[in-house]
C-alpha cells in the first residue's frame, strides 16, 4: 500500500474548506499550520484509539501530499513542462510518521533561471513556516545522476521516489538515470547497502540488544527491513517486498512475520513521536517507561513494566534480523554468486557445500533425519574454510524446527552432537550463536528461550540475558588467543590448562538461566544446570562442578569487591569455599567472563587488580593445605625483614626503623607489600617533623594496564580527614575505589586511597599531572576542619532516571572490632564527600571502605568506628546513622 492507493479522507483534509479559509485569510502560514495541527490531533486520536497504524502513516503523507499542493499553488511557476516536485526517501514510499523528514527533490531539466529560484525559494520557506520538516534538494537531471552515482544514501532516495506536481516525465527520466548500470550496477548496489548496513551496526555493538536501541538503525530495526526492499527493488524491480513472493524468496508465511514485525516498529516509531512532540527514533530509558505504560504494560512478579515492554520489542528485533540476514544471503547469492561456476563438494549423506556455503543435500533431511538440524552447527565449527550457510537451508532449519521437542532433546544423537559442538577447539561462540539467531538453541535448551530478549532495566546489565550469556562464552573463547595475553595474562594462562573446556562453556550457558523467576537465580540455574548434564551423561564428577560454578558464580567478585582481600583471615574462608585449584581455576574464568560480558567498563585497571590479587593469595593458600594456614605472626614477621632489609640498604638505621614501626598495628603490615612498606617508611622518616600533610602517588602495580593510581597521605588524625580528602578527591575528578585508614600511635594517619579517573581509567602517567594533584591535596588537607565543599558536577542523563530509596545496614566484625556499614545508593558525583560530611557531624571515623560501582548505583561498605575508636554501639546513634544517610542521599537524588 502506498499513499496513492490512501483513499481522501476529507475528515483529515477537505480542499474545498481549505480554499475557503485561505480566501478569508490574512496569511497562508496560519491556515496551513492549523489544517497541519488539525488534522494531526484527529491521527494521534485515531492512533489512542487503536486504529490501523498502516492508515495513519499512509495518511500522513497523503495529508503532506495535499498540503504541498496547495503550497505548491501559491507560486508562480514558468512552465511545468521544465520542473517537476518529486517526494523521495521515506515519504516517497508515502510512508511518514509524526515527525520525520519531508523529503523533497525539486528536479529540473536544465539549470533554473531567477524567475524559477525566486518561487522555489518562496516556496520551500513557506513550508519551514508552516512546521514541517523538510529536507529539500534542487537538482537537474544530470546533477541528479552525478551526485548519486558518487552518493549511495543519495542514490537510494532517488530510487524511493514518486512525483507530487509538474512534468512526471522528468521523474521518469531521473529514475532511470539513477537506476542505470552507469550509476550503479546491481552487484555494486548490493556491496555498498550490506556494508552501509554493517557501518551502521557497527555503531550499535551489532546486536539488537543495546540497553536504549535506535528503531531505525539498530539491527532490526526499520532500516533493516528498508535495505531488503531497497535491494529488491533496484534488482528485481519489485515496489513492495510482498513482490518477493513472486520471485521465491519470501514464503506468505514468512511475508506475514514480516509485516507483522514492521507493523510494530511502526506503531513504536509513531507513539515514540507523538508522545516526544518531536523526532526521535532512539527508545531511551524515559520514553521506555512512557511507552511501556502507554501500551499498557504493568509490572508483575519478577519482571517490570518496562522489562516487558522492551522484552517484547527485543523478540520483535531478534526475528527482523533473522529476516535480513536470511534475505540478504539469498540476494547475494542470486546478485554476487549467479554467474560463478557452480562448485558442490559432499560433506556427508545429509550436507554438500555449495560454492563454500554449507546447504542439506535434499529439501527433506530436516524432515527425516531431524538431529541434521544440530549436526549442521557441528560442521560448521569443524571447517572452518565454509563460508555461511546456503539460504534455502536457513529456510529449511525456520520450517523444521518445530520438531525440537522433548523426545528430540532426549535422542542420544542429539545430546552427543551438542556436547561435541562443546568441545570444538573453535568456533564455539560462533556457533551459538548462529544457534540462537536461528531458533534452535532456545528450542533445544527451553530454559534459554525463557530469556530470550530479557532485559533488566538498569545500567549496570547493557545486555539482555540471552546476549550477555553468549558474551560470557565468547569471551572465555577469546581468552585462549595469544592476543589477549597482555590484557587478561591470568585468564590466558587458566583457559589453556582446563582439563574439560566444555564445562566452563555449560557454566556460561546456565549462570544467569534463571533471571526473572524470582527466587535465588543461582540456586535456581544449579537446579537447570544438574538437569542439563544428567540429559547429555556427564560424569558426576563433571556435574558437581557445573552446579558448583553456577551456584556460587558471584562469590569471586563479591568477595574482592566487598571484603578487604588483604586479610589472610578473608583469603582462607574463600579458600575453604573453593577447596582445591581446580575449582578455583573455572570459576576466575567465569567470573572474569562474566564481569567483561555485564559491562564493558566494568573491566577496570582496579577491578583487575582486584581479581589478580585474589585468585594469587588463594592459590597460594590452597597449595599450602587448608590445614595448614598461613599464621599472622609468621607473615608480618616476613614482611617486616624484608622491608628492613630494603630500608638498610637506603641507608636508614634499623633503630629508626623499628621505632617508627613499634607505632603501627599489625594491620598495616598484612594490608601492604614490602616494597611498599619500605617506600612509605622512607619518606615518613624523611618528612620529619614538618607541619605540612605528606602526599605521594603512585601506581598501585608495575602493570599499566592493571594499575590503578595509590594516594598516600600521612598528617595527624582528625575526625573530618576522610571528608576533607573525599572531598579534594572529588574537586580533582577522581572516583575512589579503596580506602585504607590507620592511626598510628602517635594519632598519625596513615591513609591510602585507590584512584581512578572519573571515567573509571588509570591516571595518565604524567609527571606535572600528578604533581598538580600532589600541591592540591597538601593545600585543602593543610587546615582539614575547613575540607572543600562538595562540588555539584553535572549528572548524566541515564542517571537521573534511575531514582531509588537508599538502602542502609549496620553490623559488627567480631574478628575487628569494627562496625561495618553497608551503603547502596543511586550513583552521583560528591557521594563520598557528601557521606564524609555526615561522618563528621555524627563523629563517626571511617577505617577502612571498599567503594563499588555497578552502573547507575553504588555499593560501598565502610569499616566505621566510634570517636574514641570502639564499634557502634549505640542503638540511637545507628538509628540516627542510617536516618541521615537515607535522607540526605535521597534529597540529593530526588534534587537530580
Amino acid at each position: 500500500m502506498s499513499n496513492t492507493a490512501f483513499a481522501a479522507d476529507e475528515t483529515l483534509f477537505s480542499a474545498r474548506d481549505f480554499t475557503a479559509d485561505l480566501a478569508e485569510s490574512s496569511t497562508p502560514i496560519t491556515v496551513f499550520k492549523q489544517a497541519l495541527k488539525s488534522a494531526q490531533e484527529t491521527m494521534d486520536q485515531r492512533f489512542k484509539d487503536g486504529e490501523d497504524i498502516r492508515k495513519l502513516v499512509y495518511g500522513r503523507a497523503w495529508l503532506v501530499d495535499q498540503l504541498l499542493l496547495q503550497a505548491w499553488n501559491l507560486f508562480k511557476w514558468p512552465s511545468e513542462q521544465h520542473i517537476s516536485l518529486i517526494a523521495v526517501g521515506g515519504y516517497g514510499r508515502g510512508e511518514l510518521h509524526p515527525r520525520s523528514d519531508v523529503d523533497l527533490l525539486i528536479l529540473l531539466d536544465d539549470v533554473e533561471d531567477s524567475e524559477v529560484q525566486e518561487s522555489i525559494s518562496g516556496f520551500l520557506t513557506l513550508l519551514w513556516d508552516i512546521n514541517l520538516d523538510i529536507g529539500s534538494s534542487v537538482r537537474t537531471l544530470e546533477e541528479c545522476y552525478e551526485e548519486a552515482k558518487n552518493d549511495i544514501t543519495i542514490a537510494t532516495n532517488l530510487i524511493e521516489s514518486r512525483p507530487l506536481v509538474g512534468n512526471e516525465d522528468l521523474h521518469v527520466q531521473m529514475y532511470l538515470k539513477v537506476t542505470s548500470e552507469g550509476a550503479w550496477t546491481d552487484k555494486e548496489f548490493f556491496l555498498a547497502k550490506v556494508e552501509e548496513q554493517s557501518r551502521r551496526h557497527d555503531k550499535t555493538n551489532d546486536t539488537e540488544y543495546n540497553l536504549e536501541p535506535n528503531l531505525k538503525k539498530s539491527p532490526g530495526g526499520l532500516r533493516d527491513l528498508q535495505t531488503i526492499g531497497w535491494v529488491a527493488k533496484r534488482h528485481f524491480g519489485a515496489t513492495y517486498i510482498r513482490d518477493l513472493v513472486d520471485h521465491g524468496f519470501v514464503t506468505e508465511l514468512e511475508l506475514d512475520t514480516l509485516n507483522k514485525g514492521e507493523l510494530y516498529l511502526w506503531s513504536m516509531r509513531y507513539a515514540m513521536h507523538m508522545l516526544c512532540s518531536r523526532r526521535e527514533d532512539r527508545l531511551l530509558f524515559d520514553h521506555q517507561r512512557t511507552l511501556a505504560e502507554f501500551f499498557g504494560y504493568t509490572d508483575q512478579n519478577g519482571a517490570l513494566a518496562v522489562e516487558q515492554f522492551m522484552s517484547k520489542y527485543y523478540r520483535v528485533a531478534k526475528a527482523m534480523s533473522e529476516f535480513n540476514g536470511m534475505l540478504l544471503q539469498y540476494f547475494d547469492e542470486v546478485i554476487l554468486r549467479h554467474e560463478e561456476e557452480q562448485v558442490i563438494e559432499p560433506l556427508n549423506n545429509r550436507f554438500n557445500l555449495h560454492n563454500g556455503f554449507i546447504r542439506v543435500s535434499h529439501e527433506s533431511v530436516f524432515e527425516h533425519q531431524p538431529f541434521a538440524m544440530l549436526e549442521m552447527f557441528v560442521l560448521l565449527a569443524q571447517n572452518d574454510q565454509i563460508k555461511g550457510v546456503r539460504a534455502s537451508t536457513i529456510r529449511l532449519i525456520r520450517n523444521n524446527r518445530h520438531r525440537i521437542d522433548d523426545d528430540f532433546r532426549n535422542d542420544i544423537r542429539n545430546t552427543s552432537l551438542f556436547m561435541e559442538l562443546l568441545r570444538q577447539d573453535a568456533r564455539v561462540s560462533t556457533e551459538l550463536k548462529r544457534m540462537n539467531r536461528y531458533g534452535i538453541l532456545g528450542l533445544y535448551l527451553p530454559e534459554f528461550g525463557k530469556i530470550i530478549g530479557q532485559m533488566q532495566h538498569d545500567l549496570f546489565h547493557i545486555y539482555t540475558v540471552d546476549a550477555h550469556t553468549l558474551k560470557v562464552i565468547q569471551n572465555i573463547r577469546l581468552f585462549r588467543h595469544e592476543d589477549q595475553r597482555e590484557k587478561f595474562p591470568i585468564a590466558h594462562r587458566v583457559v589453556n590448562q582446563l582439563p574439560k573446556i566444555e564445562l566452563i562453556y555449560i557454566a556460561g550457558l546456565y549462570h544467569d538461566i534463571a533471571k526473572g523467576r524470582g527466587g535465588d537465580h543461582s540456586e535456581l540455574g544449579a537446579t537447570d544446570a544438574i538437569e542439563f548434564c544428567q540429559r547429555h551423561h556427564l560424569g558426576k564428577w563433571d556435574t558437581h562442578l557445573v552446579q558448583w560454578l553456577v551456584k556460587n558464580h558471584l562469590l569471586m567478585s563479591m568477595t574482592a569487591q566487598r571484603k578487604d582481600i588483604s586479610d589472610p583471615d578473608v583469603i582462607l574462608h574463600f579458600a575453604e569455599h573453593v577447596g582445591d585449584i581446580i575449582h578455583l581455576d573455572y570459576l576466575y574464568i567465569l567470573t572474569v567472563a562474566d564481569i567483561n560480558a555485564t559491562n564493558h567498563s566494568l573491566w577496570n585497571s582496579w577491578r583487575a587488580t582486584l581479581m589478580r590479587q585474589l585468585y594469587t593469595e588463594t592459590k597460594r593458600t590452597l597449595r599450602r593445605g587448608l590445614e595448614n594456614p598461613v599464621k599472622k605472626d609468621d607473615r608480618i614477621d616476613q614482611i617486616q625483614n624484608e622491608s628492613l632489609a630494603i630500608l638498610q640498604r637506603k641507608g636508614h638505621s634499623p633503630s629508626d626503623v623499628l621505632q617508627f614501626w613499634n607505632m603501627l598495628g599489625e594491620e598495616y603490615f598484612l594490608r601492604e607489600q614490602p616494597q611498599h612498606i619500605a617506600w612509605q617508611t622512607q619518606a615518613i622518616l624523611e618528612h620529619g617533623d614538618s607541619t605540612l600533610p605528606l602526599v605521594m602517588i603512585r601506581k598501585t602495580s608495575y602493570r599499566a594496564y592493571e594499575g590503578a593510581t595509590e594516594v598516600f597521605i600521612y598528617m595527624p588524625d582528625l575526625p573530618t580527614l576522610f571528608a576533607a580528602t573525599a572531598s579534594a578527591l572529588d574537586q580533582l575528578n577522581l572516583n575512589i575505589q579503596d580506602a585504607q585508614i590507620m592511626v598510628a600511635d602517635n594519632n598519625q594517619a596513615l591513609n591510602t586511597y585507590t584512584v581512578l579517573t572519573e571515567d573509571n581509567l588509570p591516571l595518565p602517567e604524567d609527571d606535572d599531572y600528578l604533581e598538580q594533584i600532589r600541591t592540591h591535596l597538601i593545600e585543602e588537607l593543610d587546615d582539614p576542619d575547613d575540607f572543600p565543599a562538595i562540588i555539584q558536577r553535572r549528572i548524566p542523563r541515564q542517571m537521573k532516571l534511575f531514582a531509588y530509596p537508599t538502602q542502609v545496614s549496620l553490623s559488627t566484625d567480631p574478628a575487628t572490632q569494627l562496625t561495618a556499614l553497608e551503603v547502596i545508593t543511586p550513583d552521583r558525583p560528591g557521594l563520598l564527600a557528601r557521606l564524609g560530611g555526615i561522618f563528621v557531624d555524627l563523629g563517626i571515623s571511617v577505617r577502612k571502605a571498599k567503594i563499588t560501582s555497578i552502573g547507575e548505583r553504588v555499593e560501598d561498605f565502610f569499616f566505621i568506628t566510634d570517636d574514641q575508636g570502639l564499634p557502634i554501639t549505640d542503638p540511637e546513634l545507628c538509628e540516627q546513622l542510617e536516618q541521615t544517610i537515607c535522607q540526605q542521599l535521597d534529597e540529593h537524588s530526588q534534587s537530580a
